[in-house]
């Protein structure tokens, strides 16, 4: 299996890869603001790169529940200097996490190489268009409703089929754009318009969405699922989200998105080396 985004390849099997996140916005549900500065940014993301990041996710506009749109100028201003500076200084991809098709192409022009779509249930094809035409990596994450619905009343007859159906279908979709396979990463979307119940019934079914043939993430850092399970505050759940990140990896996951990059990165490589005695 093979990931394309633009410059960049990787072949799989491998080490997983870590996405450290860059959130250069103020109301970001895990550290908003801290990192509202470029400068701060840029600091922050080249301490993540040295900490073990293999690629790096910018964000300038919250998707926590509920959170409010930014206007598509803001958030060029947030992340376009971000990237332009990163670009220049680091040699691992840059992803841009947006659902606007202006900022991805923005984002692309200012040395990203992957676009990380939330809002992979759109139905316009401007987006796809523009990561076809930089041959860029992209991101398909699901999610039921928008951040401001998507957690008000999540239902489903069956999560996990659901979610492998929406899978097949963007795939087809994302094919039809001029997106070839070897660019798409695959995001079952935990906390994304699901319940703590559903978020469990996706990763125990981490390994059903191997099928595809496309790289797995999962993105657990901090949620709120944590949370209502183990009754943690955010800034104490990390324990937990390195549980899932290590069960996703032996499960097939190729690509952990995480804020505390070292301590990842540390679980994800003795997964790893468990694994490795297993297989002999």
């Amino acid at each position: 299996m093979i990931l394309r985004a633009r410059q960049f390849k990787f072949s799989f099997p491998r080490p997983a890869l870590v996405m450290g996140i860059v959130n250069v916005t103020p109301d970001s549900f895990s550290n908003g603001g801290q990192f509202l500065d470029a400068r701060a940014a840029v600091a922050h993301a080249l301490e993540m790169v040295e900490q073990g990041a293999e690629i790096l996710d910018v964000g300038g506009e919250s998707t926590r529940p509920g959170a409010l749109p930014v206007p598509e100028e803001e958030e060029l201003r947030r992340v376009v200097p971000v990237v332009e500076q990163l670009a220049e200084r680091v040699r691992v991809p840059i992803s841009i996490d947006t659902v606007k098709p202006g900022v991805a192409r923005a984002a692309l022009k200012a040395g990203a190489s992957i676009v990380n779509d939330v809002a992979a249930n759109r139905r316009d094809e401007t987006m796809w268009r523009a990561a076809a035409e930089a041959q860029a990596g992209y991101v398909c994450m699901h999610m039921q409703g928008t951040p401001q619905t998507m957690q008000a009343n999540p239902v489903y007859s069956d999560v996990v089929r659901e979610v492998g159906e929406f899978f097949l279908d963007r795939l087809d979709r994302l094919s039809h754009c001029g997106v070839g396979r070897e660019q798409v990463i695959l995001d079952p979307g935990i906390g994304f318009g699901k319940t703590l119940e559903h978020n469990l019934q996706l990763l125990g079914a981490v390994r059903s969405f191997t099928r595809f043939g496309c790289p797995l993430l999962l993105g657990v850092s901090r949620k709120s699922f944590i949370g209502k399970l183990l009754g943690a505050e955010m800034t104490a759940r990390l324990p937990g989200a390195l549980a899932c990140a290590c069960q996703a990896v032996a499960a097939g996951a190729q690509i952990i998105r995480a804020h505390d990059v070292a301590e990842t990165v540390q679980a994800i490589r003795m997964t790893e080396a468990i694994l490795a005695k297993q297989n002999v």
